[in-house]
C-alpha cells in the first residue's frame, strides 16, 4: 500500500489504496493508480478492475486500459469520446490474446481520470464511483446489473435473456450485464461504459473506488462518513477495508481513495516535482506485483 501527495497545474490531490483477498481462497481485484504526463499537462489515472472467472481480465485491462488510454489522438481534446474507444479497442484486444482458453474471463472496470481540472469517471459493471461533494455522498457510475429495465431490454433485444439463479444473471451465468471479456456472452456483456464528469472544484473533496466486496457491505454514506475525518487517504482506504472485512464481506475487497486538496489552486514547493511524483508512482505500481 502507498500514499503519495501530487502536485498538478490546477490543483493538489493526495491517493492511496488497500486491497486484500478477504474470504475468498484466490484474488481476482487489480487495481492501478499512475500519474502521467500528457502533451505538458500532468494527468492522475486510477481503477479498479474486479474479475470474474479467473483473474486474466483483470490483470490484462489493469495493465493496458491507461497505456490504450494516454495514447489516444483524441485524449486531451476529446476525453470522453477517447475513454469510450479505449475500453472497447482494450476489450477487443483481450478477447483476441485470450482466444485459446476455454473458461470464460471477465472484469469490472471502475475508473476516474484527473485532465484539465475535470475528474471524468468511466465505469463497466459493478465497482463503484462515490465522491464526497459539499460534504455529501454522491455516486458518480451505476452498477450494471441485468435486471435494471435498459440493461435487461438492451440484451434482450440483442438476443439473450435475463433469468434468476440466486441473483439476477445474463443468460442465468453472469450476474453483471456490462464487463471487459466474457467471449462467450460478448454479445449481451458489452464494455461500453457509462461516463460521469465533475469539475474539481472548493466542493470536491474526495473520491472512493472500490470494488462490491466493499459496496456489498457498506453503504456509499457510510463510506464518505467513515473517510471524512481520515486526511491521510491510505489510511482510509485501510480504514474501509477493515470494516467492509468486519461486516463479513464474502468477496475480494479493493478500495481507492484520491483526496482533492485547498480546490483549485496550489502553491509553490507543495508536493514532489512532476519527475519526482512519476517515480513514487512507479513504486506504487510495484506494490500490487510483490
Amino acid at each position: 500500500m502507498a500514499c503519495l501527495t501530487i502536485s498538478i497545474e490546477k490543483g493538489r490531490f493526495s491517493y492511496g489504496f488497500a486491497s486484500c483477498a478477504g474470504k475468498r481462497a484466490s484474488m481476482e481485484d487489480f487495481y492501478e493508480t499512475r500519474v502521467d504526463d500528457v502533451d505538458g499537462e500532468t494527468v492522475g489515472l486510477f481503477g479498479v478492475f474486479d474479475g470474474h472467472g479467473g483473474a486474466r481480465a483483470a490483470e490484462y485491462v489493469k495493465k493496458h486500459l491507461f497505456s490504450n488510454l494516454i495514447k489516444h489522438p483524441k485524449f486531451m481534446t476529446d476525453t470522453k469520446a477517447a475513454i469510450a474507444e479505449t475500453f472497447n479497442h482494450t476489450d477487443s484486444e483481450f478477447l483476441k490474446a485470450d482466444s485459446s482458453h476455454t473458461r470464460d474471463a471477465g472484469s469490472t472496470a471502475s475508473t476516474a481520470i484527473l485532465v484539465g481540472g475535470r475528474l471524468v469517471v468511466a465505469n463497466v459493471g459493478d465497482s463503484r464511483a462515490v465522491v464526497s461533494k459539499g460534504g455529501k455522498a454522491i455516486a458518480v457510475s451505476r452498477d450494471h446489473k441485468p435486471d435494471q429495465t435498459d440493461e435487461r431490454q438492451r440484451i434482450e433485444e440483442a438476443g439473450g435473456f435475463v433469468m434468476w439463479a440466486g441473483t439476477w444473471r445474463v443468460g442465468g451465468v453472469l450476474a453483471v450485464s456490462r464487463a471487459f471479456g466474457d467471449k462467450l456472452l460478448k454479445q449481451y456483456v458489452v464494455a461500453d461504459p457509462e461516463i460521469k464528469e465533475e469539475v474539481v472544484d472548493s466542493s470536491l473533496e474526495f473520491l472512493i473506488l472500490a470494488s462490491d466486496g466493499l459496496w456489498d457491505v457498506v453503504t456509499n454514506d457510510e463510506a464518505v462518513a467513515m473517510v471524512k475525518p481520515i486526511e491521510d487517504p491510505e489510511q482510509a482506504a485501510k480504514g474501509l477495508l477493515q470494516e467492509a472485512s468486519q461486516r463479513g464481506s464474502a468477496d475480494n475487497i479493493t478500495v481507492v481513495i484520491v483526496r482533492f486538496l485547498d480546490g483549485t489552486t496550489t502553491s509553490a514547493g507543495d508536493g514532489p516535482s512532476e519527475e519526482v511524483a512519476k517515480d513514487q508512482s512507479e513504486e506504487a505500481a510495484k506494490d500490487q506485483s510483490s
